[in-house]
């Protein structure tokens, strides 16, 4: 492949991988209108942003077993196509079921372009130096395309409508389907075995299980039948998975990846940023809208910040991953992110956005630094044949992060608000109401909970609703900055420079 196609190959993959991940959050500052046209249910809602994260998340290993076997490119160009089409898809749904099950269809599309993405960029550069710069333009890429999300859905809402966040994927999925077709080469693993079925469907309901679980455990409650059947299935679910992995001959998942510590340390780095960071966002968001009274577009710009970081980061850490151990750059990384989410819990009743500003500008550099350096640990320590299964490893713990992530603060965030509108309203006329109220809040749907009581006390109810939000979101706040420690510290630990291997026409290791 000559230099210039080489570039326009990792223009086609930067697109496609922007675009999917762009519909993780840009779906978030749509949904109010999305309520209003659809007359959807707040269960519907969630199933708006589940739907695609659990289907991407599921079937991310598989799709790149698939690649592996079939072709890297064929299945990348076939998620390009089947994306485009499910956008297409949503933004003509007439109902909230007919969305949701588009969405999951897009997750599907997702799970093929993204599990092949960083197998892809391996092909196709070859030397250690085009590499790192290819990997810090795609892990700005990565980086920016959840951040800036609400943001681009706030401009298409107030210039069109919310069906033009999916309508804008379909002539941009097919310019992606072009530019990869003439400018990205082929590639497969030509000992592949068999689709490992099995372990596809043990692994989905295990991860959908679980995230129904943490998502229904506050409804339902922790100690109710259906809560405690399904965790127990999950677990269940996933000591099967493994189990059928280790008899298998050619594995969904090769579990001798970990036999390589780094293995595991790149996958906790890339679940501790997505759990930690990305479905942070969602809260973020409600917070600027729900509580500053931001409408879509003006959210979305008071993120940039956070994105802005991430970019010139993201160029520095792909550098400093050329000259420093990667585990102690994931140290790093995550310790920034951290410490960014410490510093947003400045935040309190009556404040200001601007309060915010630091802990984002922290945190996007966190994002920044870890994103290429996380993709270069993940690829350095396999073969070249096999960096299909490791580019699925390390897309499905970002994305099952991000759902396990929001599933998982949701459902602190939920319990601290309920619980902190109760004792605000106790010994008030509204006392007796407190508990449907504090669901209500918890729900993201402030306005409407204060609207549905008398006037004379709706100002009352307003403050105990901000209360009770900023409440919850220091909370959670705490838990993920916790997270990102807790990734830091296992990062250091676990990622070793003696795993990584020499790559064909290197000079040098993957990490100098």
């Amino acid at each position: 492949m000559n230099e210039h196609s080489k570039w326009w190959a990792l223009a086609a993959i930067c697109i496609a991988t922007f675009m999917l991940l762009l519909d993780v959050t840009i779906v978030n500052v749509a949904l109010p209108e999305i309520e209003r046209d659809l007359g959807a249910e707040f269960s519907d809602l969630q199933w708006v942003i589940n739907a695609y994260a659990l289907t991407l998340g599921a079937t991310l290993l598989t799709a790149g077993a698939v690649a592996d076997r079939i072709g890297r490119r064929r299945v990348f160009t076939f998620g390009l196509v089947l994306f485009s089409l499910a956008s297409l898809a949503c933004g003509l749904a007439d109902s909230p079921l007919a969305l949701n099950v588009a969405r999951g269809v897009q997750g599907l599309g997702g799970a093929a372009i993204f599990a092949t993405s960083l197998a892809l960029l391996a092909q196709t550069f070859q030397s250690n130096r085009e590499r790192a710069t290819a990997l810090a333009i795609w892990g700005a890429t990565t980086g920016a395309s959840v951040a800036v999300g609400p943001l681009v859905g706030g401009l298409i809402i107030e210039l069109a409508s919310w069906e033009w966040i999916f309508f804008v994927n379909v002539p941009v999925g097919m310019l992606a389907v072009a530019l990869t077709l003439r400018r990205v080469g082929e590639s497969s693993d030509p000992n592949a075995g068999r689709i490992d079925w099995a372990g596809l469907v043990l692994f989905s309901v295990a991860l959908a299980a679980l995230i129904f679980g943490l998502q229904r455990g506050n409804d339902e409650g922790w100690g109710s039948t259906t809560i405690v059947a399904t965790l127990v299935g999950a677990t269940v679910a996933f000591v099967l998975f493994i189990a059928v992995e280790r008899r298998q001959v050619r594995p969904m998942l090769d579990l001798a990846l970990f036999r390589k510590p780094t293995t595991s340390g790149a996958s906790i780095a890339v679940l501790a940023i997505a759990a930690g960071v990305f479905a942070m966002l969602l809260f973020l968001t409600l917070y600027l809208q729900n509580v500053l009274g931001y409408d879509a577009l003006e959210s979305g710009l008071r993120l940039l910040p956070l994105t802005v970081a991430s970019f010139f980061a993201a160029a520095i850490g792909a550098r400093l991953g050329e000259r420093l151990p990667i585990g102690a750059l994931l140290g790093v990384a995550l310790a920034f992110a951290g410490t960014g989410l410490l510093l947003m819990r400045g935040i309190s009743p009556g404040g200001e956005w601007t309060v915010l500003l630091p802990g984002m500008v922290l945190t996007g550099a966190g994002i920044g630094l870890l994103n290429p350096s996380v993709a270069k640990a993940a690829l350095g320590v396999v073969h070249p044949a096999r960096s299909g299964m490791a580019s699925g490893l390390n897309s499905t713990f970002r994305i099952g992060g991000v759902a396990l992530g929001v599933a998982g603060l949701g459902a602190v965030f939920q319990h601290e608000v309920a619980s902190k509108v109760v004792e605000t309203l106790a010994g008030t006329s509204l006392q007796p109401q407190a508990e449907r109220l504090g669901d209500a809040f918890a729900s993201g749907n402030p306005q409407a909970a204060v609207a549905s009581v008398p006037p004379g006390q709706r100002g009352v109810l307003a403050q105990a609703a901000e209360a009770s939000f900023v409440s919850g979101l220091e909370s959670i706040l705490l838990v993920a900055a916790l997270v990102c420690f807790a990734g830091a510290v296992l990062s250091v630990i676990l990622v070793r420079q003696r795993d990584f291997v020499q790559q064909p026409g290197e000079t040098a290791a993957v990490a100098a």
